[in-house]
């Protein structure tokens, strides 16, 4: 494998550190659907700054107050695709994120960005998140920087359904974590 610095195309991050920084989004697209609010504080900066969305600021715990305030009663779906991730100095990288997400709500008199739409329930939106990642002191990688931008959102209007309770899993929030403990155990035994 070509390591990153021999790499003919400038900002090219080794498979590992791009697999690290893939894991980190996939871990906010979780915590959001799955309103777990530690989880998605972990995956920032404490002094993350954030734009493009109705709770702008700066600072972590003020962005995951502002978001679990905001989709406390929505369901939500989210979705992060393409990724393009570069490393522009040794210790930042940024990347963008092609994104989709389907909110929804039961309050009829929910005004969304500013727009009344009469028997509006949600929204279907398209855009992109672009990020920058900085190293902490501990090696690990935070989200420094999130704006998102929109390309289109779609208003879903029309008679809110409640769905059905569908016989299908629960979402399994250690699905993963047992790996990652048995990866560490491994290489634990290996160090020796």
């Amino acid at each position: 494998m070509q390591s990153a610095e021999n790499s003919p195309l400038p900002g090219v991050l080794d498979a590992d550190l791009y697999q690290e920084i893939c894991r980190l989004k996939s871990d906010y697209f979780f915590a959001l659907d799955t309103k777990d609010w530690d989880r998605l504080r972990g995956v920032f900066h404490a002094d993350a700054r954030f734009e493009g969305f109705t709770f702008d600021g700066r600072g972590a715990d003020d962005f995951v107050r502002g978001v679990s305030e905001w989709l406390r009663d929505m369901r939500t779906v989210h979705h992060g695709m393409m990724p393009d991730i570069r490393r522009v100095s040794p210790a930042r990288i940024r990347g963008r994120w092609a994104m989709s997400d389907y909110l929804t709500w039961r309050d009829r008199d929910f005004v969304y960005k500013g727009f009344e739409i009469p028997g509006m329930y949600g929204v279907r939106g398209y855009g992109f998140y672009d990020e920058e990642y900085a190293q902490q002191d501990d090696g690990r990688w935070k989200i420094s920087f999130m704006r998102l931008t929109r390309l289109w959102i779609d208003p879903l209007v029309g008679d809110y359904i409640d769905p059905p309770r569908y016989n299908v899993p629960a979402v399994d929030r250690n699905w993963l974590e047992p790996a990652w403990t048995e990866q560490v155990r491994a290489l634990n035994e290996i160090a020796g």
